[in-house]
């Protein structure tokens, strides 16, 4: 069948996305709900993440690259929670732009990332719009019953972690819009983090195990730090003095005049989606190995203290930042 310039509702569930559903629960995206099996001692959990164009992605970012965000913001989400995979919801709001090759792009970057990460499509909807193109994603994953990691449990006395290099996401915008002057090899390695943004699900089962509190860094550092100390009742710390930084963003760091602002900058810019997390001191050489075997960065970079709310730190003296993140009204 020859391409098609406008696809239809229909065509595209066809086509595109019926490909993609589980074989058997998502019942073909034939019917008008998806039927899933129970699974003993465990706690189904559900996140929900939406992303516009303008907004959260560019309106000439690649729709592949788009529909894998998409789904990644949403997997970190989970991994944050200690969270296994396991299935997802799609809405489509298709702009005028979206067209059979697009629509294609979109089907391709969504069965790449399900290979990887070994889920499926369960079922959703798809329809058009005159406005920005917007896409919505609901993510299922298994927990072992009651052992969901919130934002509540920080405890006094617990040491603040955090995967992976920091900053990372406000810098990969910055590369894909041509802003930064930067080797080519680096900038295309900061937009590339910023299309398509590597969840920790490998690391899930070790925040299950060892967290007490997590969340994972989209709205900025600094920002979902905050979010834990409100929800937990109690202070944290961050200390921007050792705040990871990939080699990329080393690079950028190295030319700014002040450093503390550039550092407030990398922790308040978001879009990382890395995990922040809290834990008992004692499991500390057990984290360090966790992440040594899988070849991840983990950083100390604070501790939960009594009181309430973020305190941030350089060079041992407390400062206040600008902002601590992004908020979506």
């Amino acid at each position: 069948m020859p391409a098609l310039d406008v696809a239809g509702e229909f065509e595209t569930i066809e086509r595109l996305l019926r490909p993609l559903a589980h074989p058997e629960w998502g019942r073909g995206l034939a019917d008008d709900v998806a039927v899933l099996p129970s699974r003993p001692g465990y706690d189904l959990v559900l996140t929900k993440d939406a992303i516009v164009e303008g907004v959260h992605f560019l309106p000439d970012d690649p729709l592949d690259t788009v529909a894998r965000k998409l789904l990644r913001v949403n997997l970190s989400d989970l991994a944050a929670k200690g969270g296994e995979p396991f299935g997802y919801l799609l809405a489509c709001c298709w702009s005028e732009r979206c067209g059979w090759p697009e629509r294609e792009a979109f089907a391709a970057g969504l069965a790449e990332d399900q290979a990887e990460f070994g889920v499926f499509l369960l079922g959703g909807d798809t329809v058009k719009t005159p406005g920005p193109a917007t896409f919505s994603l609901t993510a299922l994953g298994w927990v072992p019953t009651g052992a969901t990691v919130s934002r509540a449990g920080a405890q006094v006395g617990d040491l603040v972690f955090v995967t992976g290099a920091i900053g990372d996401g406000l810098l990969g915008l910055k590369a894909a819009r041509d802003e930064l002057s930067l080797e080519p090899e680096r900038v295309a390695a900061l937009a590339a983090h910023y299309r398509a943004p590597t969840p920790r699900v490998d690391f899930a089962d070790v925040v299950r195990n060892f967290a007490t509190a997590s969340v994972d860094v989209s709205d900025g550092l600094a920002a979902d730090l905050a979010h834990v100390a409100k929800a937990s009742g109690v202070g944290v710390s961050l200390n921007l003095n050792v705040l990871p930084l990939s080699a990329a963003a080393q690079a950028w760091f190295a030319d700014r005049v002040d450093p503390q602002l550039s550092l407030e900058d990398l922790a308040s810019g978001g879009d990382d989606y890395e995990i922040a997390f809290t834990a008992h001191p004692r499991h500390e050489e057990n984290l360090r190995r966790e992440a040594e075997r899988r070849l991840l960065r983990l950083t100390r970079i604070g501790e939960v203290t009594a009181g309430s709310g973020l305190t941030v730190t350089y060079d041992g003296l407390p400062i206040a930042m600008a902002r601590a993140g992004w908020t979506h009204g």
